[in-house]
């Protein structure tokens, strides 16, 4: 059942868009003083090597983070995220490897801050407490990040960003994911909630983005990403729902997203969109 491992994707376009969003979230909400915690109910290893045989037999990489990494007059957006890539990679000019979501968030917060990581996955999960063994704000468990992420709130720090990105190479857990957000924001309805999710031309995955936005939330921005058409077949694009989203958020999306994506775009079908609810 859990067959999947991120390290054949890492840094591909979805990731690209995935930790850019974060990268901006949690650059905003570091503003604030006041302490943070970050959840992630999917944390995989935390970090990829690019030429390791899971990464090799795709590239994917090579399509995503791969056109960004030396390319000249970037967005101002992107800044930070191509910063924690390089930190990442200890200044090299050669990217070799590339952070997960949970050392992305590392290298973000404070000293003050908390990060909670969940993994299932019995190899990974391994993996991941090697990677961040020694760094005392982070607690790892090798349990069901869904129940994980109920049994945290609301956190004691009373702010929270939490990052929920299953596979979904199980279709329960499109459900799973709506279930468990409602939960969430019932426990800790001020808290930022972000779901990625991939774009598949399938049932499930065409219903689940408009039942993201159905399902209640009174602040909520949601962002797409397409680098090429659905008929192609696999996984074509991705989204990103952010539940309380920092206001300046859509505001910067606009402006990263029209020349990310003509990067990233794999043919004349790429395109992005950006919706809002509440935010006026």
């Amino acid at each position: 059942m859990l067959s999947y491992r991120h390290g054949f994707h890492a840094g591909n376009h979805a990731d690209v868009l995935k930790h850019l969003v974060q990268t901006l979230v949690l650059e905003h909400l570091t503003k604030k003083e006041k302490p943070l915690r970050y959840i992630d109910t999917h944390s995989a290893t935390g970090g990829y090597a690019l030429d390791d045989a899971f990464a090799q037999k795709t590239s994917e990489w090579q399509e995503g983070i791969g056109q960004l990494w030396q390319a000249e007059n970037l967005p101002e957006e992107l800044s930070s995220y191509l910063d924690v890539i390089r930190e990442f990679n200890s200044n090299s000019e050669k990217l070799k490897v590339y952070p997960g979501s949970p050392s992305v968030a590392e290298a973000l917060l404070r000293p003050y801050d908390k990060l909670a990581l969940f993994e299932l996955h019995s190899a990974d999960y391994r993996d991941l407490v090697r990677n961040f063994e020694g760094d005392r704000r982070v607690s790892t468990s090798n349990t069901d990040g869904f129940k994980g992420l109920i049994s945290l709130l609301p956190p004691v720090e009373r702010r929270a960003f939490v990052l929920i990105d299953p596979p979904y190479e199980v279709k329960d857990d499109y459900k799973t994911v709506i279930k468990t957000l409602e939960g969430a924001m019932q426990r800790f309805a001020t808290g930022v909630y972000a779901v990625w999710y991939p774009m598949l031309d399938s049932e499930h995955s065409r219903m689940f983005p408009r039942n993201l936005e159905r399902m209640g939330a009174q602040k909520w921005l949601h962002v797409t990403l397409q680098v090429r058409g659905k008929q192609t077949g696999g996984m074509y694009g991705s989204g990103m729902f952010v539940v309380n989203p920092p206001w300046m958020l859509e505001k910067q999306l606009k402006d990263v997203l029209p020349q990310l994506t003509a990067r990233l775009k794999q043919s004349p079908d790429a395109t992005f969109n950006i919706k809002s609810f509440g935010m006026d």
